[in-house]
C-alpha cells in the first residue's frame, strides 16, 4: 500500500497553499492525497452540543475548500479526507504515522524576527515520524519554476534548485535520499551545501581538517562532501549535483543558499529531551527564515 501525501487543513490561506503544494507532490510521486482536519486545531472551551455541531460544520467546509483547491491544482489526483478529534498537534502526529509525507502551512515572512511558524507546526516538525514540508501562504506553482525569458512567472520553465543542507558530522541517508529523490522527480539540480568554520584548538571535527592550513580547509571540506555524496550520485545518475562549501555559521549559510530555491531539505534528529522534542538551530533557522518550502526529514 502506497502511503499518501497528507495535508493539514484548517481553512486558512496557509493550509490552502499547503494543499495545492501537496496535490502537486502527490501527482509527482503518484501517491494519493489525504486531507486531514483536526477538530481542535484552535482549542476552545468545553464544547456543548451546538458548539460541537458548529465545529464539525466548519471542519467540513474547510475540507471542501481544500478539495476544490486540490482538484483545481491537479484534477487527476486521487484524494480522501478525514476529521480527527483531539489537540491539533496530536492529531497531525497521528496522521503523520500513516503518511509518506505531511504538508503544513505556515505564516509568511515579515520584517520582524521571531516565531513565524505556529506552535502546532513546530510541535509536529519536532516529533513527526515522516518528513514534514512547511509551505508559506503565498506559495504558488510558478514559484517552483525558474522565471520565463521576460522575467515573469511561469510553470513551463524548468524547476528551481533543490537545496540540501549537509552536516558532514552526521550525513544521514534518509535526508540525502529525500533530497535526491525530490530533485529527480522535478528534473531539478540538487545543490548540496555544507558550512564550515576554522577550528579551534579542540573539536577539530570530521577528518581533523582543522589541522590543514586555513587557506586549504575549504578545498578539503569540498573533497569530503563530494566523497560523501558519490554513492548517491551513482544511485541517481540523472540528477545534476552541485556541491558547495562555505565558511560561515550553518544557519546563516543555509538561509542564503535557499534564496531562489524551489525546496530546501534539512534533517532533524528525533530524540526525547528532558524538556521535550525540539528542533536544532539549523532547522529552526530554516523553518523560520527561509522563503521557499522547507522539508524537514527525521532521522535517528
Amino acid at each position: 500500500m502506497l502511503l499518501p501525501v497528507t495535508a493539514g487543513v484548517d481553512g486558512s490561506a496557509e493550509s490552502l497553499a499547503a494543499t495545492a503544494w501537496a496535490a502537486r507532490e502527490a501527482a509527482r510521486r503518484d501517491r494519493p492525497l489525504h486531507l486531514v482536519h483536526a477538530l481542535a486545531w484552535h482549542p476552545r472551551n468545553q464544547d456543548g452540543d451546538s458548539t460541537g455541531a458548529a465545529r464539525r460544520h466548519l471542519a467540513r467546509r474547510a475540507l471542501r475548500q481544500a478539495e476544490e483547491r486540490a482538484r483545481a491544482e491537479r484534477p487527476g489526483v486521487r484524494f480522501t479526507d478525514e476529521q480527527l478529534e483531539g489537540p491539533a498537534t496530536a492529531a497531525l502526529l497521528k496522521a503523520a504515522d500513516r503518511s509518506g509525507l505531511l504538508v503544513l502551512g505556515s505564516r509568511g515572512l515579515s520584517g520582524f524576527t521571531g516565531f513565524l511558524v505556529g506552535s502546532v507546526a513546530l510541535g509536529v516538525v519536532a516529533r513527526a515520524a515522516c518528513p514534514v514540508v512547511l509551505v508559506r501562504a503565498d506559495e504558488e506553482a510558478a514559484d517552483e519554476h525558474l522565471p520565463a525569458g521576460d522575467g515573469g512567472a511561469s510553470t513551463d520553465t524548468g524547476h528551481r534548485d533543490v537545496v540540501l543542507a549537509v552536516d558532514l558530522g552526521e550525513a544521514c541517508d534518509e535526508v540525502v535520499e529525500f533530497a535526491f529523490e525530490a530533485a529527480r522527480l522535478r528534473n531539478a539540480r540538487l545543490r548540496a551545501v555544507h558550512a564550515w568554520h576554522t577550528a579551534g584548538p579542540v573539536g577539530l571535527g570530521t577528518g581533523d581538517i582543522g589541522l590543514v592550513r586555513e587557506s586549504r580547509q575549504g578545498e578539503e571540506w569540498l573533497g569530503v562532501l563530494k566523497a560523501a555524496l558519490q554513492v548517491w550520485r551513482d544511485k541517481y545518475p540523472d540528477v545534476e549535483v552541485l556541491e558547495t562549501v562555505v565558511e560561515d555559521r550553518p544557519s546563516s549559510a543555509l538561509v542564503r543558499a535557499a534564496t531562489g530555491a524551489g525546496l530546501l531539505v534539512v534533517g532533524h534528529r528525533v530524540a526525547e529531551r528532558p524538556v521535550g522534542p525540539r528542533t536544532g538551530p539549523v532547522t529552526h533557522a530554516a523553518i523560520h527564515h527561509v522563503g521557499c518550502p522547507v522539508a524537514v526529514v527525521p532521522h535517528a
